[in-house]
């Protein structure tokens, strides 16, 4: 039974930062000011993103991950993975560079190194939900970084198994999604973009970590992000898009259709791969392309997923095909509008 209404819009996660947060992200950067003093920033900066989201029509939406940025410099890859490793007992403090794919040397991500077996933590969950809740007037969604993308680019000098190192990743998400779940949250986010470069034997393996840290849920709806890395993260990093560093030319929906989730969310171009493998699964259509930083139109968006006539509406989301972290903060918000208006031109 699905889950949502048809042409549900949602967001990915990461929202455009405003000027001004990023200015005060320097002074942090370079001692100015400390975390801390910014605090009331990231409050701010996530009432923005709400705000936005909200007047953009969007039907669920998050905090736009703004209190998860620990600096300007490699935020993105920092909100995603620093913002949990400094969290969780068995990684270090401290960061070293790691190249993550092969296709393309320069890009890498500071990874944390595990040095000893991960522990049980409070991951903030509950306490982001909290916050966005406060103030959303719809449904708030909660992302969260997968186990095999926080075990993969971590440096491992403990397990040695990566297999075994999402286990134990994935028995600390289950009890925060346990927790957030009784905190009143109804949809959970799980983002895992480097399934392509990985092969069968650790997709499966991240699969049954996946279904390992959902486990036990009852009324939170759980929603997982499948993409091919759609922004540089290099020693400078400087936001540079126009490709997907993690695009190998393999894709395995097969294996992906194994996780226990109610949609999935993807970049638009991989539509087709899903035929035949959803069942009940919703698919969220990333009809907003992150990497374009032209607005599309409503009915281009609308004829992005109208392409794909095996996919049934009622078995349609609309979403963006990545975060929208890197993009100007005008740009983000005429693609949220975009998918919008294509949702009501898909309902009449």
């Amino acid at each position: 039974m699905a889950k949502y209404e048809k042409y549900t819009t949602t967001v990915v996660g990461s929202y455009s930062v405003p000027r001004w947060y990023e200015a005060l992200e320097k002074q942090v950067e370079n001692g100015t000011l400390s975390r801390a003093d910014i605090a009331d920033a990231q409050y701010r900066a996530t009432q923005a993103a709400i705000l936005d989201q909200e007047a953009a029509g969007i039907d669920i939406i998050n905090g736009g991950e703004m209190h998860r940025r620990t600096n300007n410099r490699h935020a993105p890859p920092n909100a995603m993975l620093n913002f949990f490793w400094e969290k969780i007992p068995g990684f270090s403090k401290e960061t070293r560079p790691k190249p993550i794919t092969s296709k393309d040397p320069n890009v890498f991500h500071p990874a944390a190194v595990c040095t000893g077996p991960i522990g049980d933590a409070d991951l903030g969950l509950v306490e982001e939900f909290n916050l966005v809740a406060k103030y959303a007037k719809k449904p708030v969604k909660v992302t969260m970084t997968g186990p095999h993308m926080l075990a993969k680019v971590a440096w491992d000098e403990h397990y040695d198994d990566i297999s075994k190192m999402m286990v134990d990743l994935a028995k600390v998400m289950n009890r925060n999604f346990i927790d957030l779940e009784a905190a009143g949250c109804r949809y959970i986010q799980i983002d895992e973009p480097l399934f392509a470069i990985s092969d069968d034997d650790e997709v499966q393996a991240a699969v049954d970590a996946i279904n390992l840290a959902v486990e036990d849920l009852k009324d939170a709806s759980v929603q997982v992000h499948i993409c091919q890395g759609n922004y540089a993260v290099g020693r400078d990093y400087d936001g540079q898009i126009g490709h997907r560093y993690f695009d190998t030319g393999r894709y395995p929906a097969e294996l992906i259709c194994k996780i226990n989730c109610d949609a999935l969310l993807i970049e638009h171009d991989y539509t087709d791969k899903y035929q035949g493998l959803l069942g009940n699964k919703q698919l969220a259509v990333g009809a907003a392309d992150v990497q374009d930083f032209n607005i599309e139109s409503a009915e281009k968006i609308a004829e992005r997923i109208q392409k794909y006539g095996w996919l049934s509406p009622e078995q349609t989301l609309i979403t963006s095909s990545c975060g929208l972290n890197h993009l100007p903060r005008h740009i983000a918000f005429g693609k949220l509008a975009a998918l919008r208006e294509a949702q009501q031109l898909l309902r009449n």
